[in-house]
């Protein structure tokens, strides 16, 4: 008899006692899998972001090479312009000589 309520206690002890660990890791795991969960979705949520801001930088880079070809191109026409403007700056220099030889002899001839 005592045997047997002694096999009944270690018994029943020890499935209460495997009852509570049984649910503490239970409960272990269910807040690893929610953080789990978390961390996926804020990876997600990182991937989105990250695909949206190489989305913006390649639009960027499209803009800049833009950007580099208007340049060239106005630092082409600028240089057109510079020569165009040295070019009339001799021609009026030239022109200003002859009034001035003009106005000599007009002044001689009076």
């Amino acid at each position: 008899m005592f045997w047997e309520w002694s096999l009944l206690t270690l018994l029943s002890i020890l499935s209460i006692f495997l009852f509570v660990k049984m649910y503490y890791f239970k409960s272990i795991t269910n807040k690893e899998q929610r953080s789990n969960d978390l961390m996926k979705l804020t990876l997600q949520e990182a991937e989105i972001l990250i695909r949206k801001y190489q989305i913006q930088l390649q639009r960027a880079l499209g803009n800049v090479d833009i950007l580099s070809e208007e340049l060239t191109k106005l630092r082409n026409e600028l240089k057109v312009l510079k020569s165009r403007n040295t070019k009339h700056r001799q021609e009026t220099e030239k022109l200003n000589g002859k009034i001035k030889a003009l106005e000599g002899r007009i002044d001689a001839l009076l």
